[in-house]
Formats: C-alpha cells, sequence, structure tokens
C-alpha cells in the first residue's frame, strides 16, 4: 500500500463512530457477488483439489521389475498428506508434503518428486503461501520439462491444472486461461477424456471471472453432454455444479437448479463431503435469488429460509474453514431481509468477525471480507434502540483495510481495485470526498490497467458522484459518461454478473442513466441546447436497451431500425413522440413534435410519489366501480405528461401521440389519461414504443390481411389458476366477418409445434393469439399458453418468425396480463414485442372478459380491414366504441389494450 493509501486508511480508522449519518448501500449486493463469483468460479478440483492420486505410473521396484501403482499407494507420506489435505488440515499436510518431497529427492526419483511438489504448492495456495506455492510449483515444472515418456506428460498436465488454479487465485484469469487451454491440448494427446472435460471445466471458470458468460456456458454445456454418459465421479458433480452456477448467473433459473440437484445427488451417492457441501452452497445461492422476485412479503421470508437452510448444512458437513465462513457470510446478509431475525443476527456477527480474520489470505476470502463489510455498512443503518449489534464505523473500515492490503500483498489487482471501490465508498458516506476520489481514481486505474470493466464502470460512477457533489459538473459529466460507455461494451455480459439480476441491475446499473440524465439536464439551467436533450434522451434509450438486456440475459435489438424523429418528419407527420424520464426529484419529458426542435418541460415530484400514485392508478384501473378514482389519479398523470404542451400539439396537428415510456409508467395505458372532461383516447390515436428507432417501419396492406388465428378455450389443468375463455370462437368469428382471412387452431389443435409449422407453411402478415398469457420482469415467467405447454417469451423469435421469410407485421395477444403483484411485469409485454420480432404487437396490460374482448377485436379489425388508417387509429376508433357502449364505459374493459412498434 502506497504512503497516500495508508495515510487515508488510517484516518478513517480514526473517525469516530457518530460520524456517519447514513450509509449508502449502491453497491452493495453487486460486491457481494464478487466474493460469490470466486467460490462459484474455483476450478475442476473445487474448493480442495484434488492430489496426483489417479496415475497409475510404470515404475521400478527394488529388485529391479516393472509394476503399475498409483503414487500414493507407494508412498506413505504422500497418502497421508493427501488425508490432511481432503480434511482440509492444511498444514499438517504441508509438514508431510514437504518430508515426501525430501524423500523423492534423495532418492533421485524426479518423477515422484515433480508430483509431490505440485501437490504441495496446492496445499501452500490453501493457506494463502504464494511465494511457497509459486515455488514448489516452479520447480515441479522444471522437472517435467522436456520429458517424453507417458508418465511425466500425465504429471505435467495435471501440474499445469494446478498452475491455472494458482493463477487464478492470485488475480491472473487470463494466464489460467491459457494454462488449463494448454493442459487440455496435452490430455487430449493423451486420449485422457477426463482430463479434457477438467480443464474446459476449468477454462469456463477462468472465462467467468473475466466476465464472459456466454462463453463459459456454452463450454459447461457441451461438458455436461459428455458428462452425462459418464460414471458417477467427482469431476461429474464439481461439472455439474460449475454449470449450475454459470445458469444461475446467466438467468437461467430452471435449468441451473435441475443441474444443481443433479450435481448434490452425485455427491451424495459417493459420499464426498467436501462436493456435497460445496452443492449445497450453490443451492443457496440459487434460492436466494428466488427470494427478492416473490409477490408477497411471506413468500420472500420463506424463500430466505430455504437458503438459510442450505447454508446452514454446508457449514455443518464442510471441511473447508473458507465455505463455512462464505456460507456464514452470506446467511448473515439474509438475515438482515427479515426484521423478524435481528437476534440472530447479533449472535452470528462475533462468529464470522472471528472466522474471517483467521481465514488465509485469497481472492475468495478477500471477497468474503468486502461481502461482510458491506452488510457491517448496512446494519449500522438499520439497528435500533433495542439492538446491541457488536459493530461500529471504525470495524467495518478495519475489515476493508485488512481486506485491501490482502489483494496488495497477493498482487490481485482485481481484488484490489473492488476493495478501493468499497473502501472509497464509505468515504464518500461520511462526506469526505477528497479521500473518496483519491480511492476511486487508484481503483479506477487498476480496474481499467486489468481490463476489469465489470469494477471500472462502478468506478467510474462513484467517480462522477464524487465531482458533482464537489460541483465539478464537466468532470461529473465526462466520468458518467464514461460509465455508460462501458457499461455498453459490456452488454450481453454484464447482464450476468449478478445472479440476483432484477436487484443488481435496479441498484446498479439503472442508477447510473437516471443520474446521468439528471445531471445533463440540469447542468444548463432550464433551456438546455438540443445536443443536451438529444444526448438525454439517447441515454434513456440505452437505459431501455439495457433493461432489455437484463431481462432476455442477451444482448437484443441488433438489427437495422429507423430512428422515430425520421419516421415523424417524414412519414407520418401527425405523430408526436414523448419521452417522460422519471427522476428521484421530477418527471421530465421531451417531446419531438413533427419539423420541429425538442422541447422540454418538467414536473417537480419525487420518485416515490409518482410510483405510489402509478400503483394506486393501476389499481383502480381494473376495478368498474373506481371510475371517479381513475379520472382523479389519470388527471394527475396527464397534467405531467401531456397537459404543458397541449396547445402545441392542437397547433400543430397532431393526431397520435407515441409515448417512450418509462419505468413505472409501462404499467398504465396512455389511453386512460383524462384531462378534465375526456380521455385521451378520445382526441389521440396511442401507441408505445420501446425505443426511439422502429424496425422497418412500413404501414399495413390491407387489401391482402392474412391471419393465424389459435386459441385456447379451456387452460390445462396444472394451471388451473386461469379461467376458461369460451368467447374465443366468437372472437374468431368477429375477425372472419371483418373480412380478414383465417386460418386457425382451436385447442387441442394449438400446440407449440402446430404453431410453428402453421407459420411455416403459409405467410401471414398477422398472427393472432387468444389464449391466457402472463407477462413478468422475469423472461423465464413471460408466457402464452398452448395446450400442450407454455411458450416462454424466449422462443418467440423461432416459433413465431420460423423458416418463413414473411414478415409478421401484427402479433395480436387477446386475453394475456401482467404478472400480479410485480411491480415490473410491463417489462415482460416489452420483451415480448421485442422477440417476436413483429413490426406491431397488440397486447393487454390485463384480463378482460370475454363479451368486451370478442366485441373490442371484431371492431379493431373491422376497422383495420374496412379503412384507411392506421394500426394505432383502428385501435384508437375500437377503444372508442367500447367506451360508448353503455355495459362497457368503464376503463377497465376498454384502456388495456397497448399497441407497441410500428403503429403505422
Amino acid at each position: 500500500m502506497n504512503k497516500a493509501t495508508k495515510l487515508s486508511v488510517l484516518s478513517f480508522l480514526n473517525w469516530k463512530q457518530g460520524k456517519i449519518q447514513r450509509f449508502r448501500f449502491l453497491n452493495c449486493f453487486l460486491l457481494f457477488l464478487v466474493g460469490l463469483l470466486s467460490v462459484l468460479g474455483s476450478p475442476v478440483l473445487a474448493q480442495i483439489p484434488t492430489f496426483h492420486n489417479s496415475y497409475h505410473l510404470a515404475v521400478k521396484d527394488t529388485k529391479g521389475s516393472s509394476a503399475t501403482n498409483t503414487v500414493n499407494s507407494i508412498v506413505s507420506p504422500l497418502q497421508q498428506g493427501k488425508t490432511f489435505y481432503d480434511s482440509g488440515r492444511f498444514a499438517e499436510a504441508i509438514k508431510l508434503l514437504k518430508q515426501a518431497v525430501e524423500e523423492y529427492r534423495i532418492q533421485g526419483d524426479n518423477l515422484r518428486l515433480a508430483a509431490a511438489l505440485g501437490n504441495l504448492s496446492l496445499a501452500y495456495q490453501q493457506i494463502g503461501a504464494w511465494n511457497e506455492a509459486n515455488q514448489a510449483i516452479t520447480d515441479s515444472l522444471n522437472l517435467l520439462q522436456g520429458q517424453t515418456q507417458s508418465q511425466y506428460i500425465q504429471v505435467f498436465a495435471q501440474t499445469l491444472d494446478i498452475l491455472g488454479k494458482l493463477q487464478l487465485s492470485q488475480g491472473k484469469s487470463e494466464a489460467a486461461l491459457t494454462t488449463w487451454q494448454q493442459a487440455e491440448k496435452v490430455y487430449q494427446n493423451l486420449s485422457n477424456e477426463n482430463g479434457v472435460l477438467r480443464s474446459q471445466i476449468n477454462q469456463a471458470q477462468a472465462w467467468r471471472v473475466q466476465g464472459v458468460f456466454r462463453r463459459a456456458t456454452t463450454i459447461l454445456t457441451k461438458v455436461k453432454e459428455k458428462l452425462q454418459s459418464q460414471p458417477d465421479s467427482r469431476e461429474k458433480t464439481v461439472g455439474l455444479r460449475s454449470l449450475g452456477d454459470t445458469l444461475l448467473l446467466v438467468g437461467d433459473l430452471t435449468n441451473s437448479e435441475i443441474t444443481l440437484r443433479e450435481s448434490l445427488a452425485i455427491a451424495q451417492r459417493l459420499q464426498l463431503q467436501g462436493e456435497i457441501a460445496a452443492s449445497l452452497f450453490s443451492l443457496g445461492n440459487y434460492t436466494r435469488t428466488q427470494q427478492s422476485t416473490q409477490p408477497t412479503a411471506q413468500q420472500k421470508v420463506e424463500k430466505i429460509s430455504e437458503a438459510i437452510a442450505y447454508y446452514q448444512q454446508a457449514i455443518e458437513i464442510s471441511p473447508s474453514a473458507l465455505i463455512k465462513t462464505q456460507a456464514q457470510v452470506n446467511q448473515l446478509s439474509l438475515l438482515l431481509e427479515d426484521p423478524q431475525r435481528w437476534k440472530e443476527v447479533e449472535n452470528l456477527i462475533p462468529t464470522v468477525t472471528t472466522q474471517i480474520e483467521q481465514l488465509p489470505p485469497s481472492r475468495s476470502s478477500i471477497y468474503a471480507q468486502i461481502n461482510f463489510a458491506q452488510s457491517l455498512m448496512k446494519l449500522l443503518t438499520q439497528q435500533s434502540s433495542k439492538t446491541n449489534l457488536p459493530i461500529s464505523t471504525q470495524s467495518t473500515a478495519t475489515v476493508l483495510a485488512r481486506a485491501l492490503q490482502q489483494a496488495i500483498d497477493l498482487g490481485d489487482q482485481r481484488a484490489e481495485a473492488y476493495a478501493l471501490n468499497s473502501l472509497a465508498s464509505l468515504y464518500e458516506t461520511a462526506g469526505q470526498w477528497n479521500q473518496a476520489q483519491t480511492l476511486t481514481q487508484k481503483g479506477l486505474v487498476l480496474a481499467q490497467s486489468t481490463n476489469a470493466a465489470d469494477i471500472a464502470y462502478l468506478l467510474q460512477w462513484q467517480l462522477g458522484r464524487l465531482l458533482w457533489r464537489q460541483k465539478n459538473i464537466p468532470g461529473a459529466i465526462a466520468a458518467y459518461d464514461s460509465a455508460v460507455q462501458t457499461l455498453q461494451s459490456l452488454r450481453s455480459d454484464l447482464v450476468a454478473v449478478n445472479p440476483e439480476v432484477q436487484f443488481s441491475f435496479r441498484d446498479s446499473v439503472e442508477p447510473i442513466y437516471r443520474q446521468s440524465v439528471e445531471l445533463l439536464l440540469q447542468s444548463q439551467g432550464s433551456s438546455p441546447d438540443d445536443k443536451t436533450l438529444e444526448k438525454a434522451r439517447e441515454r434513456i434509450e440505452a437505459l431501455q436497451l439495457a433493461e432489455l438486456d437484463n431481462f432476455f440475459q442477451e444482448a437484443c435489438l441488433q438489427t437495422q431500425k429507423v430512428a422515430l424523429d425520421q419516421v415523424v418528419d417524414q412519414d407520418n407527420p401527425t405523430a408526436a413522440i414523448l419521452y417522460p424520464i422519471i427522476l428521484p426529484r421530477e418527471i421530465q419529458v421531451i417531446v419531438k413534435i413533427p419539423n420541429q426542435r425538442l422541447k422540454r418541460y418538467s414536473t417537480n415530484i419525487s420518485q416515490t410519489e409518482v410510483e405510489k400514485s402509478i400503483t394506486q392508478l393501476r389499481k383502480h384501473l381494473v376495478n368498474p366501480a373506481a371510475v371517479k378514482a381513475v379520472k382523479e389519479e389519470s388527471q394527475q398523470v396527464y397534467n405531467w405528461l401531456v397537459k404543458p404542451i397541449e396547445s402545441e400539439l392542437q397547433a400543430s396537428g397532431v393526431t397520435t401521440l407515441v409515448f417512450v415510456l418509462d419505468g413505472s409508467l409501462r404499467n398504465i395505458p396512455m389511453a386512460a389519461l383524462f384531462d378534465g372532461k375526456r380521455f385521451i383516447i378520445e382526441k389521440y390515436a396511442v401507441s408505445l414504443s420501446v425505443g426511439l428507432q422502429l424496425l422497418d417501419p412500413q404501414p399495413l396492406t390491407r387489401h391482402q390481411l392474412r391471419a393465424l388465428t389459435a386459441g385456447l378455450t379451456q387452460p390445462p389443468p396444472e394451471f388451473s389458476k386461469f379461467s376458461p375463455l369460451p368467447g374465443i370462437k366468437s372472437e374468431f368469428n368477429l375477425i372472419n366477418q371483418a373480412g380478414v382471412s383465417t386460418i386457425s387452431l382451436l385447442d387441442q389443435e394449438f400446440t407449440k409445434e402446430a404453431l410453428k409449422n402453421k407459420i411455416n407453411s403459409y405467410p401471414f402478415n398477422i398472427v393472432h393469439l387468444a389464449t391466457h398469457g402472463e407477462f413478468s420482469s422475469r423472461a423465464e415467467n413471460t408466457f402464452i399458453l398452448a395446450a400442450d405447454t407454455p411458450i416462454k417469451v424466449k422462443d418467440f423469435n423461432v416459433i413465431l418468425t420460423g423458416d418463413n421469410q414473411t414478415k409478421v407485421e401484427l402479433l395480436v395477444l387477446s386475453a394475456c396480463q401482467t404478472a400480479t403483484g410485480d411491480d415490473r411485469a410491463a417489462l415482460g409485454l416489452a420483451g415480448a414485442a421485442v422477440r417476436a420480432g413483429a413490426r406491431s404487437t397488440l397486447a393487454s396490460l390485463w384480463q378482460i372478459d370475454d363479451e368486451s374482448t370478442a366485441l373490442f377485436v371484431g371492431e379493431f379489425y373491422r376497422e383495420l380491414k374496412s379503412n384507411n388508417i392506421t394500426k394505432a387509429e383502428a385501435l384508437r376508433r375500437a377503444q372508442v366504441k367500447l367506451l360508448n357502449h353503455p355495459n362497457y364505459r368503464t376503463p377497465g374493459f376498454w384502456a388495456a389494450y397497448v399497441l407497441i412498434g410500428n403503429w403505422l
């Protein structure tokens, strides 16, 4: 640690406890996950890598004859050392291994000497004796270099395995990857399939540590296919666990759980305590991801208890002190989510404090300390007079300072950058901005020099906040710009940094975009110039794309698009585009009126109040008796978004409003906004866009409307929560009566495969699906029901695009709804629209009764077929038809339908 940093840390440790009033917790969970990645990213031989004990070596016995034996069966010190090593008694293992090394050196047995030195390096790694570990592995490799006998080559390959583990533990993931790739080639030449698989799994871990989760998943999926045909083994249980961990990171929760349970079952059959504990730990991490997405508080508490139970089992049986400690640290962070378990928190902290101080330095232990410190920081903000928590600001700082020093001693610059980021955030919270900035800049240099973009963007964001606080606006804008650029460079790999994807995105990604926009718009007072406004809305689009990347766990919207401005200025000059932006203390709206410069206006209202109002409005919209409340609440939203520009819209002849909605605004239909006299749908056609660009904007060819209609009147038994839909037949009849040429799949005919085959066999430009479905903030919970199976949103592009080159121009989802209790469920609707690949998607935010749905659908298609109007105008007319119907006047019947994408 350099002198400046030492002084900063020492000054921090001398704080008075009452100095910090509150702690920002924006980076907490991401930093916890960094620690978790260290565990999940351990090499194939897992928490306690195996010795050279599985190689059959041809050796000379004392009589000069040849015999085939295993290394550990010949030399008792090596066998005893292995026994101690496997039980986690590393100091005793080292003592016996050193004895074995001396015996082999005296005997001149270079083969066994090389193997023993490799094992000695493993043991040294476990206690953090890195110099000794490096020396032992170097000596081993020197003995093996240039040897051509198969026995030597076999030991050489496994020594490369150990070298890669050493390199990864010291933060040299790129070097580890190269080493394991070399090991794979050696194993291939030896026709050693297990060795090849082990090397491939190790490579996946190196890719994961570097943040390249896609490649890691691809490798491990292929490994799983090979492992399934093999008998139970340590390699198989570790390989499956590694795959399950990676699937968790990339959001494939269903397959993650299946794979992790397979890993646990094999470990239990083989009675491998260390591997059982590791699989239980992984299942705890898996279950942890579930608790944040539960719709009720009770269900969340149940998931927390389930995850804690997995961690407790791992603690009880694991021979690894590191696993025990990490499981306890994870327990602690979960207990903080349940206010009824504070007594357990008080009891656990002293135990963790003691154990974490005894861990030997390693990347894993460094991240465990950072995670622990983040939990302590959160506790400092939560503890009340009723608790007696044995923590203080000084003790938290001490943990971080120790982690930082260990990272420096190990030469692990990635871990050092994370530790600096966390320590700097404590300074930031305390208002010691100069010290925080020094540490942040130091961490940023380290992160950038090690190509650690997933760390760099956090430090760039932190630097931007610090400069903003110090009124250095140009510097702050530059720092935020850098953070956004780094985020965009990460794209699909960023979304998998954290298994609790939604939570981490909202706390460690989304605020960067919003704060950046707030800073930009504030930087020029009340009249920002066109360049600034353009940059602000482009940044919001970047947020929209990042949300979709996060939703699908992959980069989306990579195809050719046309800017919305071009559409409204040239193709449809009667449409205006509104970009509401929800900021912490205000709503900003940027408006594009055809052939005019961008305009901007704002309303001072907190984000909390906005979200509260929208939640209330959404609740009242689906209640037929709450018409008065709907009008009052929707008028408030109208005043935020449309009223300030109303006169200019009318003067410009605007007839269509295209909203690029932000955040919770997506949960309510803009059609229901009320101006005090009329609903907005009585004046304007309304459409939504998921970004500032459209995919191939073309109007619908009216004289050639060909629709594939598919419907399910009776949901499958396992989806009994969904009611029957007997009105679907009437709905389909009305589509036919509107003059649309249709081919139908009804009930048992409507299967996933049948839908795909029909789309491939005929050039439909409309696909109309009348079936239950649910939109959620998680892709795995967004689906529509077919007779044989749910069709997940990730399959939409395959099913609805198929092999047919004709573009689906309109996808209609007439009985779907957003998931109850999910405040970001409308993200699933946007995701479905994107994944379908259709130019336009018409869907409902909540389910409407059969009769009104059939009437609406019939009217929509009649307008679409009979008149030369846009899809948005056809939607408007169909909604007004219901609005004027004596039985369906309330917004709950007509407002739910939204058009996403091309409104032409």
